[in-house]
């Protein structure tokens, strides 16, 4: 909650302001709270709060753990697989869940703010489910109703209900904001283009899409999606917001101690990936190793994940051993955006869906390079003259789909827990447990439902659990068995 995180409370005290009145007495009937917020100030904060929260806490400083861009060499619980229930994420999405109501209910709203709301909302309930499987849904969010425990849905009947699923309403959302001639205000990521949310939408129904599609046997709305040319088309597209240089605004990991640098080093897995790839882009994602710049030689290294600080002790490597992350994370307070997704995803989700005939359109080569240079432009590095020619890399019909999973992988860096996903749904790249992770080898796929819910919506909470098959962080979801 730290992006722009004054905005909504600036929002409330003017909105209190310039409610009040001389009448003392119809004053003092609500002297604490503020009435009629206007959904500009709450769609800022949605956005904010969300994006952050995205970004930093679920992506650089849990999930880039579970994809293997990062490893720890101290502290690396979640690096051995203690991972807990994330409760607090659970409670910040169903926080925003409820603030996005507010938005929609709003006096001063209207059918814009309402589909940006739908929007926002089928993100974050992808989220829930995504993280921790079979969720509150159809009956979430309906205390005024007098649903206090509400049962918990299928992750199946979440995305593909066919009046209330993920993907209708993100459908229905962009389909009113292609027609509307209203508008919206206050939103911080696209400047209230709604032909900017519009892209967004049908590039979350690609991403979805192809989350789901093991389970799919018509992919006609893939199809329709990649043909439409109403994806996302560029950087400029990205649902992103930039960090910024003045407090409270910046990243995160910049204002972080120097002690946190021992969570955050180079994994093995990805300096395998770029050395494979000789890759400009590992010297804006990492650093060189200190001791090697120290003897005028610039070189990378990652260490293995899921190892305790003993272990990683035994093996004679410190800090200055091992590569950490680069400047854009640690050095300058605005280097990098907070972020929902990146024109790049899309791209590779085309070359995948052509790759694996899911769609006529277009070629898996054009997808793929597109992806790539999306990649490159936005870490501001240019692409080498002979890269796509390069054996790890060329689409040569050798593992293809794998050298596009691995291309997205990394791309999806700090992007929340969306690499996380795809490793879960493809297995590329692969993925082994460290030596010291405590989950007999096997590779997490959830959170564990939280406390909270035990206590408070048991049965429904006992009932989901025996659907998934135990409330362990092993039970995949119905879009991955």
């Amino acid at each position: 909650m730290r992006l722009y995180k004054t905005i909504f409370s600036i929002a409330l005290l003017f909105s209190f302001i310039v409610g009040c009145t001389d009448d003392f007495e119809e004053l003092n009937q609500n002297p604490n709270a503020p009435e009629n917020v206007e959904p500009e100030f709450l769609l800022s904060n949605i956005i904010s709060v969300a994006i952050d929260e995205n970004t930093y806490d679920q992506g650089f400083d849990r999930a880039n753990y579970f994809a293997h861009f990062a490893a720890a060499i101290d502290f690396g619980f979640l690096d051995r697989y203690i991972i807990g229930s994330n409760s607090t994420y659970w409670e910040t999405l169903n926080g925003l869940l409820t603030d996005v109501e507010s938005m929609k209910n709003a006096p001063g709203s209207n059918e814009a703010y309402q589909a940006v709301g739908e929007i926002m909302s089928c993100f974050f309930y992808s989220q829930l489910t995504d993280l921790w499987n079979d969720v509150p849904y159809s009956e979430s969010h309906k205390l005024a109703e007098g649903i206090d425990k509400p049962k918990y849905d299928s992750q199946e009947s979440i995305y593909t209900d066919s009046e209330n699923g993920i993907l209708v309403r993100l459908k229905k959302a962009s389909e009113i904001l292609e027609n509307t001639n209203q508008s919206i205000r206050g939103d911080v990521m696209f400047n209230n283009d709604l032909d900017k949310w519009v892209r967004f939408a049908n590039s979350l129904r690609l991403r979805f899409l192809l989350r789901i599609s093991k389970r799919l046997s018509d992919y006609s709305e893939i199809e329709t999606l990649a043909s439409a040319g109403k994806l996302m088309q560029s950087n400029d597209d990205n649902a992103a917001v930039p960090y910024l240089a003045a407090a409270p605004n910046q990243f995160p990991f910049y204002l972080s101690s120097v002690g946190g640098l021992v969570e955050h080093v180079m994994s093995k897995t990805v300096d395998s990936v770029l050395s494979l790839w000789n890759d400009p882009r590992v010297s804006v994602l990492y650093k060189p190793v200190a001791n090697g710049l120290a003897n005028d030689t610039v070189y990378y290294r990652g260490i293995q994940n899921g190892q305790t600080n003993e272990t990683v002790s035994s093996q004679g490597l410190g800090i200055d051993d091992l590569s950490v992350f680069g400047a854009i994370f640690r050095d300058v307070p605005d280097g990098v955006d907070a972020q929902f997704m990146q024109y790049a995803e899309v791209q590779f989700a085309l070359a995948e869906a052509r790759q694996k005939g899911f769609i006529t359109s277009g070629s898996v080569q054009q997808y793929y390079e597109a992806g790539v240079r999306a990649s490159f432009e936005y870490y501001g590095v240019d692409v080498p003259a002979d890269y796509f020619s390069r054996e790890a890399i060329t689409l040569d019909g050798t593992h293809d789909l794998t050298k596009i999973m691995t291309q997205k992988w990394l791309s999806l860096i700090n992007i929340g827990h969306e690499a996380w996903f795809n490793i879960r749904r493809t297995a590329i790249p692969q993925i082994k447990a460290g030596p010291d992770a405590v989950n007999n080898g096997l590779y997490p796929v959830r959170y564990l439902y939280p406390e909270s819910e035990q206590a408070t919506n048991a049965e429904n909470y006992q009932e989901a659990v025996n659907r998934i098959g135990g409330d362990n962080i092993n039970s995949k979801g119905w879009w991955e068995k």
